[in-house]
């Protein structure tokens, strides 16, 4: 085992190996006092080395990039030229040493993002009648295929579950770790682990277009994008070295000793600004992928450190989204002509056109009462407004009231308690009545808006499509400072493009919300499993329906920026100490080259403190009765 691990290693890393192997070469030969011999290796290595770094030098050089060359190998011949033979080996120790370094950092910044990788799904096992199961490649699965899923097997593609239950574990896809129960008929997502009892399910996507195969689109993006922090780090690259030249230079010139231009030099290579930034910013996507939270580049990272405004959507946001119903108002006109419940069916039949969070609550009142939903024709959905269909014999449309009262007559307001709205139903040209509903706000709202305060957001707005007096009362319940009521999609991008404190992050659920989350500077899709999980309008994929998680990225952001800046910081900090210390000859090259290389360490160190949990916002559920309610589109 020990032998499989030092070859891995020598494999892994065969700079580090060699320069090790020639190390202890030298010190056999100075043992054997054959000093002259001893020399020549080490130089003889260091400078076929340095010679081999001139390349990727040059072509750093020429695109622009200060990098970690141009000072290693100055270094590196200057060391040779003066003696300090073992100060130049080790130097190439340090330079190797580094690279490793980084490499074992990146592995540590990026294992939840290469857990992702690693569990993408492979085989399949397709189900043919009359037929045993045969192992197909997952991507040739097609919708409609029929397909065995073995106990603890990742669930290949997106499906729904044709027979009995299953137990699934989902945590790689929400970060939620308690397994989830789904019945015949649920959706079962690709990337979720089956529980102990194989389970039967229907295709209902290719691999490609499967809910996992998104999430490490998503997360590869991330993974590959610079954050402009990072970037900073690459211009401090290029004052840091003419500073590191023009400090040797005046030791060498004011001590009349070239070794002293050699000594500044050794302890003068940038790892730190090179390395540190990027490792911490993989460090804190990694840390929020494992939390369930997709941000889909660094630069997003950046930004949500730095919000100062939260824009919030309501229905599905601050509240479930899965409002009950709480009564059937018949108008005064249709009260001869229709029932209570003849007014719901028709209603959950036309909302089965509808993709509005409100229309799946309709259709679930409606088989709540054992009533069959009617099949529909020439339907057509108007955005936030409402929809239209043709259901049995009878033409339908279930809406906002201006929509339902453009088109019918007869048009009743209806009365609502507050904390209640309406869902406004007309029939065949005439208003037929209103159902009316409620939606409770979360149990975590009032935390997480606190939360929020606490991380230095100065300013929260809630925008919404409901009537003024049920978005007074959920802002109010919430601890939301300001809103503004009856908003159509335009209105919400208007609002937050005028906002002042900035940036601004917009919370929406990822589906209605689509243009003001592309509007605002950091877009957060909550919730958005399925379909909304690689909406092109979100920065940031929230998979856990738990808006807690809002603050939770915030608060990654500012840590993960923190982190790079004082890594950033601390080794600029330090160089520049030793480099002064050097200039009076105080450091020789030797010692120079092993503090260089704690410095290295501790810089990487620090950046990998981003993986890890510090106090977590508070997004403990909050007591007390369900209060709010459902916008309508």
């Amino acid at each position: 085992m020990a032998l499989s691990a030092l070859t891995s290693s020598v494999v892994r890393f065969p700079l580090v190996a060699a320069t090790l192997a020639v190390g202890l070469l030298v010190a056999v030969l100075l043992s054997a006092v054959q000093s002259p011999a001893a020399q020549w290796t080490a130089s003889a290595y260091a400078l076929l080395v340095a010679m081999a770094r001139s390349g990727s030098m040059v072509k750093s050089l020429l695109k622009g990039r200060w990098g970690i060359d141009l000072l290693a190998v100055t270094a590196i011949a200057s060391t040779v030229a003066v003696g300090e033979y073992v100060a130049s080996l080790i130097i190439v120790l340090m330079l190797a040493g580094g690279e490793a370094l980084e490499e074992i950092a990146h592995g540590r910044a990026t294992r939840e993002l290469k857990s992702l990788l690693e569990r993408v799904p492979q085989t399949a096992h397709r189900e043919l009648p009359g037929l045993p199961p045969e192992d197909i490649p997952a991507g040739d699965v097609r919708p409609g295929d029929v397909l065995l899923i073995k106990p603890s097997e990742v669930v290949p593609v997106d499906g729904v579950l044709l027979a009995g239950t299953g137990s699934f574990d989902e945590s790689t896809l929400t970060g939620e770790s308690l397994p989830v129960e789904h019945a015949e008929g649920d959706t079962v997502l690709s990337g979720s682990v089956n529980g102990e009892n194989a389970v039967h399910m229907k295709a209902t996507s290719t691999a490609n277009d499967s809910q996992y195969s998104k999430i490490v689109a998503l997360v590869q993006e991330a993974a590959s994008s610079r954050p402009p922090v990072v970037r900073l780090a690459d211009r401090y690259a290029f004052p840091f070295t003419i500073l590191a030249f023009a400090l040797a230079g005046t030791g060498w010139y004011f001590s009349q000793d070239p070794a002293r231009f050699a000594q500044v030099l050794v302890v003068a290579t940038p790892c730190p600004l090179l390395i540190a930034a990027p490792v911490a910013f993989l460090a804190g996507t990694s840390r929020a992928a494992h939390s369930g939270i997709i941000i889909k580049n660094g630069g997003t990272l950046e930004q949500l450190a730095r919000v100062r405004t939260a824009v919030f959507d309501k229905t599905g946001t601050l509240t479930h989204g899965r409002p009950a119903l709480q009564g059937i108002n018949v108008s005064r006109a249709a009260s001869e002509l229709i029932t209570e419940d003849r007014l719901l069916q028709l209603a959950a039949s036309a909302e089965q056109y509808s993709s509005h969070v409100l229309a799946s609550s309709v259709m679930d009142a409606a088989r709540h009462r054992g009533l069959d939903l009617l099949e529909g024709g020439n339907a057509s959905e108007h955005a936030t407004q409402g929809v239209v269909a043709n259901c049995g014999d009878q033409s339908v449309v279930v809406g906002k009231p201006d929509f339902v009262r453009s088109v019918t007559s007869g048009f009743e307001e209806a009365e609502v308690a507050r904390g209640q709205l309406a869902i406004y139903v007309g029939i065949d040209g005439l208003f037929a009545g209103a159902l009316t509903m409620s939606d409770p706000l979360r149990d975590n709202a009032v935390t997480t808006l606190a939360d929020l305060r606490r991380l230095g957001v100065q300013e929260t707005l809630l925008l919404t499509g409901d009537a003024p007096a049920t978005a007074e009362q959920i802002a109010s319940q919430a601890g939301i400072a300001r809103f503004q009521a009856s908003c159509l999609p335009a209105d919400k991008v208007s609002v937050v493009a005028g906002l002042r404190e900035r940036p601004v992050m917009m919370v929406g659920d990822g589906v209605n919300d689509a243009p003001v989350l592309a509007a605002a500077d950091i877009g957060v899709a909550m919730g958005a499993k399925g379909s909304t999980a690689a909406s092109e309008s979100a920065d940031v994929v929230i998979m856990l329906d738990d808006l807690s998680k809002a603050a939770l990225a915030v608060d990654i952001g500012q840590r993960t920026v923190r982190i790079a800046l004082a890594s950033i910081w601390t080794g600029i900090l330090l160089s520049i100490g030793l480099m002064v210390a050097a200039v009076f000859g105080y450091i020789p090259a030797v010692a120079g080259a092993l503090l260089q290389e704690l410095v290295d360490l501790a810089t990487i160190l620090n950046a990998l403190r981003a993986l890890h949990d510090r106090r977590r916002p508070n997004t403990a559920a909050v007591g007390g009765a369900p209060a709010g309610v459902a916008a309508r589109r």
